[in-house]
């Protein structure tokens, strides 16, 4: 029996093997938090910690509640399916006040803003409005050109 003649370095091998598996098993025990998988792949008391945060954002509905006719001019525009605190920040603050003006949101850095998802970039779809954004304004704010919430030249 040639064969069994290798038996001590594979039995040697397969017992690294077990004690490398036993060591990774001794090591997922101390270093995954408890609850982790409870409800998918996190753990399940982050919930309760989330929950502790308090209310950044205002959400469409609120915003378009006060300020229907800016509504109403980007229903009609290429931007309808972008937040308004996409943009302009959580709102939460100005919305629940009970001064508004108090907490009125800073304009945003259109240039900045509008390069975020309109700069030039191959990985996106052919038919995503792109431009270089300093070689189509020339440094200018995109506002000067475009309002946002109908974003088409002279809209």
């Amino acid at each position: 029996m040639r064969w069994f003649r290798d038996a001590g370095h594979l039995g040697r091998v397969a017992l690294l093997l077990l004690l490398g598996v036993g060591l990774f098993v001794v090591a997922r025990h101390f270093a995954v938090p408890r609850g982790f998988g409870q409800y998918g792949h996190y753990r399940g008391p982050v919930l309760k910690e989330i929950r502790a945060h308090p209310v950044s954002y205002a959400g469409r509905e609120v915003c378009e509640g006060c300020h229907s006719d800016v509504a109403e001019k980007l229903a009609g525009g290429r931007h309808k399916t972008v937040g308004c605190e996409s943009c302009h920040g959580a709102q939460a603050a100005h919305a629940n006040s009970d001064d508004p003006g108090a907490h009125k949101p800073p304009l945003p850095n259109a240039l900045a803003l509008c390069a975020r998802c309109h700069q030039q970039n191959h990985s996106k779809p052919k038919n995503f409005p792109q431009v270089d954004a300093m070689e189509h304004s020339g440094g200018e704010k995109c506002t000067s050109c475009h309002n946002p919430h109908q974003p088409k030249p002279g809209a």
